[in-house]
């Protein structure tokens, strides 16, 4: 699931944006990273997201998109 998700965010934003990433990380390790410069995206499996809660990490910070 996380792997089709990142290969469809990269092709969208390139699409679209004309902006590319590398991903890094794999899917079965549960958390993909895609670092555009000004934006970063996190692609968590839920098991990882539970554990590592960026949300109360970055609580100041503006949430532009959330995807459950």
């Amino acid at each position: 699931m996380l792997q089709s998700l990142s290969n469809g965010l990269v092709r969208e934003i390139k699409t679209h944006f004309h902006k590319t990433a590398q991903p890094q990380g794999q899917s079965d390790s549960g958390w993909i990273v895609l670092d555009y410069g000004d934006v970063v995206v996190h692609l968590f499996s839920p098991e990882l997201r539970d554990y590592y809660r960026l949300e109360d990490l970055w609580s100041e910070g503006n949430v532009i998109l959330r995807l459950m």
